[in-house]
């Protein structure tokens, strides 16, 4: 294990400590707007994350959800945070987020870990190392075809003042494979759909700290990334497609509108 991989499994479980600990005592919420809930808890994990990165990587820069970026870019690593991926969820009490911490160099995703600690999982990738789950090697599954596909979306809060809503995908892709689901976290639907849980995933407007890590995870255990149109995507796009790279021109098909087969 490198030595930041070891920084950011250190930093992921110490957070999920906090969710544990802080899942019946949130403290305050505020909201960025009305249906995009921070709490204290958000803030306090962040922080912890990042005080322990800047232990070892002082020089580092840090692109974070709640605080944003650190330090401008001066160094060709980037740590990229999301200290709680599925706030609303956790707000609720209901028990599906994680955390989330990539670690991006000279444009390039090193290091991805997402921890689950409601269910105490712990997803790890390092490039041209594969991904592990609780030190178990990991793989996206072998289901060959869509209609036999359990996929994964979500909707992120920023679809509300959009009209480019994934409502049309989810339509279309619903009536296509055996379900989809919609659990409100993607670095979870992510490394699930590394894992095998899902054959599918697909988003509009998330923002970097949703799917850096979860995406070198997914990519690690074998599984394909791109654009809806299926063309080369990027953590800073506004679009991904994730799949087991088995359905993944069927789904490319359907997102981008082309007709049903009769």
């Amino acid at each position: 294990m490198s030595e930041a991989v070891q920084v950011a499994v250190e930093a992921a479980l110490a957070a999920g400590k906090i969710l544990r600990e802080r899942k019946d005592s949130i403290g305050k919420i505020s909201y960025k707007e009305f249906y995009d809930p921070v709490t204290e808890i958000d803030l306090l994990c962040e922080r912890t994350i990042i005080d322990r990165i800047k232990q070892t990587f002082p020089d580092h820069d840090i692109l974070a959800e709640e605080s944003g970026s650190a330090q401008g870019n001066s160094s060709p690593s980037k740590w990229i945070i999301d200290p709680l991926d599925g706030t609303l969820n956790f707000s609720h009490g209901y028990p599906c987020y994680c955390v989330s911490i990539g670690l991006e160099h000279e444009g390039q995703l090193e290091v991805g870990v997402v921890y689950n600690p409601c269910l105490d999982e712990l997803f790890v990738a390092e490039r041209g190392k594969g991904a592990t789950l609780n030190a178990k090697a990991i793989k996206v599954s072998t289901i060959p075809t869509l209609k036999e596909s359990l996929l994964v979306t979500g909707f992120h809060p920023k679809v509300i003042n959009s009209l480019d809503d994934n409502l049309n995908h989810f339509c279309r892709l619903m009536k296509l494979c055996q379900a989809v689901r919609r659990p409100g976290s993607a670095a979870m639907d992510l490394v699930y759909t590394a894992m095998g849980r899902f054959e599918g995933f697909w988003e509009l407007k998330l923002c970097p700290w949703d799917v850096a890590a979860g995406a070198l995870i997914v990519t690690e255990a074998g599984g394909t990334l791109t654009k809806f149109d299926g063309s080369p995507a990027t953590i800073y796009d506004e679009e991904i497609l994730v799949s087991n790279g088995l359905i993944h021109q069927e789904m490319v098909d359907v997102l981008s509108n082309k007709p049903e087969p009769s």
